[in-house]
């Protein structure tokens, strides 16, 4: 099984982790400012983007952005993640020099807002409403700074992901590694905003006061995927973090 991946630039090695809602183009908007500081990798996880959706055996997504960064002779990187990601990059923790976590998931127990998107997206799936389903999570996940190309952009990653998953025979087994927060000491920057979901904002608030070197920072106009919402100011961000 191959792992898709990009490589671009010299330097610090910075890998890119992208939300389920989206895949490895979501970070269009930060590759070639990032690429001309630092050495950047981006991956699509199975059943995402460029990787389809196959095992011959369980899998974890930490441990196939694993295996890519060893077969890059990488050994230490800064993890910068959005939403799922994030999962992924606490998963990795040991590996990272630093941490951007985008509207990270905390672990804490669901709340109502998260309940009600999955329960909606899992009726829209089973009625066989790929293009509704797909719709629906460009209206949750993308605030209000999103304009109508990226709003489609997302829209067209999710159709596709749903497409590939949806025809996987067999699905493959996937697993998902345990982490512990008290035994991350990197520095990490932690950044949510006020048209998330209240479960993700209450996540980035949670793991602000639990990591040993966090910084909480609010974007005031960001939804879940700021990223792709104001590229241009995600990528001053990143470069001014890292």
């Amino acid at each position: 099984m191959t792992i898709w991946y990009e490589r671009a630039g010299e330097g610090e090695p910075v890998v890119l982790l992208p939300s389920s809602a989206a895949d490895a183009g979501m970070w269009d908007g930060q590759w070639d400012a990032l690429a001309a500081r630092f050495q950047v990798i981006r991956v699509d996880y199975r059943g995402f983007g460029h990787t389809p959706y196959q095992a011959d055996r369980p899998y974890s997504d930490a441990g196939d952005v694993a295996e890519v960064l060893a077969e890059l002779g990488v050994e230490r990187a800064a993890l910068v993640a959005s939403s799922y990601g994030c999962r992924v990059a606490l998963q990795l923790a040991g590996l990272a020099t630093r941490l951007v976590l985008m509207n990270p998931g905390s672990g804490l127990p669901e709340t109502e807002d998260v309940v009600a998107f999955g329960e909606e997206e899992d009726r829209l799936l089973e009625a066989g409403d790929v293009e509704g389903a797909a719709e629906l999570n460009a209206r949750t996940w993308l605030g209000p700074e999103a304009d109508e190309a990226t709003r489609r952009r997302v829209v067209e990653m999710q159709r596709h992901a749903f497409a590939g998953q949806l025809a996987a025979d067999p699905e493959p087994s996937q697993f998902s590694p345990e982490y512990d927060l008290d035994a991350i000491t990197v520095p990490a920057l932690i950044v949510t905003g006020p048209y998330d979901l209240p479960y993700f904002r209450a996540g980035a608030r949670h793991l602000a006061g639990r990591l040993a070197d966090a910084e909480l920072v609010e974007l005031e106009w960001a939804g879940h995927l700021p990223a792709l919402e104001r590229p241009e100011e995600v990528t001053r961000l990143l470069l001014d973090y890292l």
